[in-house]
């Protein structure tokens, strides 16, 4: 996620024109799901789209015999797929087959950080590490010999982020206990102004608490607006319906952290299945835009989609669903 857009926020209402909303209680596909045309028609889940001048680069987990996935964009809505892999070599620490959610910013012209999940060859647990380039095609290379974030005894880490606030750069992550029957947090590590150390202790931001969200929350977006923060994330297992996308303010990262008690986006009243592994971009409009992952109809796949998107107020998204 590009640095250039963490001052955008999102808040808690969703307007989904035509579209009956489902007791809570309830999970249904619904027919229009069948109809909806991916932004990117294959495997690419857990995209990141970062800005960079005039063109769009998003990046997902691996999958199509590439460790990070990229794709090239002008305008949101036409995709290109490349043929390299923006991570080609693996560092030393991690065993293939298992490298998620890649997370890419720019903290310094000309620049390029990714922040992945990988797992750890010694404790078989997912870790954070970190890879650099001077293009945002990559190749990425990581130039350390260990892991960013490695809690072996709390589940290990993954789905990493990065967040400005009062203008310091975080990494956000998720302690991956529902691998091993923990409760998940999303925490705020502080990073040194280049991206390359944490330089505090870890702020716990929010767990899993809410009825929607099952055993986990995962794959957090936090982003400044006004006195407010507001933290996007994703919960429930990605595997079917339930997986989801929710929203919580807090005027601080030490909280009061407020969570909206339903899903910002789920599958009923949507067309999608299995919404999550959000992000998101300003269009050349400068419009915001919704960017996740959603199963297509074999459940084959997690195809990317890029929901339009319009500000109702400072704290309040409207999307504007097919």
């Amino acid at each position: 996620m590009s640095r250039r857009r963490l001052a955008t926020a999102i808040a808690g209402a969703l307007i989904l024109s035509g579209c009956a909303v489902d007791s809570p209680g309830e999970q249904s596909t619904p027919p229009a799901a069948e109809a909806v045309e991916p932004a990117i028609a294959r495997d690419f889940p857990d995209p990141d789209v970062l800005r960079d001048g005039d063109r769009y680069f998003a990046y997902a987990t691996n999958a199509n015999l590439r460790n990070v996935q990229v794709a090239i964009s002008d305008d949101l809505e036409q995709w290109e797929l490349q043929s390299e892999d923006a991570l080609p070599e693996l560092p030393t620490w991690v065993i293939p087959g298992k490298t998620w959610a890649p997370e890419v910013t720019s903290f310094a012209p000309g620049e390029y950080t990714m922040y992945f999940t990988a797992t750890d060859a010694e404790s078989g647990r997912q870790c954070i590490g970190r890879a650099v380039a001077t293009d945002p095609l990559g190749p990425f290379a990581s130039p350390d010999t260990g892991m960013l974030v490695c809690p072996v005894d709390e589940g290990g880490a993954i789905d990493a982020g990065v967040a400005e606030v009062d203008g310091a750069p975080y990494l956000l992550w998720k302690n991956d206990g529902n691998c091993c029957g923990q409760d998940t947090w999303l925490y705020a590590s502080p990073l040194s102004p280049d991206g390359s150390t944490i330089t505090g202790e870890r702020i716990p931001l929010i767990k899993q608490t809410e009825d929607w969200e099952g055993d986990l929350v995962e794959a957090p977006t936090l982003v400044e607006r006004g006195d407010s923060l507001v933290l996007l994330y994703s919960a429930n297992g990605y595997g079917g319906d339930e997986y989801a996308v929710g929203l919580a303010t807090a005027p601080a990262l030490v909280g009061p952290w407020t969570k909206n008690p339903e899903p910002l986006l789920e599958t009923d009243g949507s067309p999608f299945r299995g919404p999550g592994g959000q992000d998101l971009v300003n269009a050349p409009d400068g419009s915001p835009h919704l960017v996740i992952h959603s199963w297509n109809r074999s459940y084959s796949a997690r195809e990317m989609h890029v929901v339009p998107a319009e500000w109702r107020s400072d704290t309040e998204l409207v999307l504007t669903l097919p």
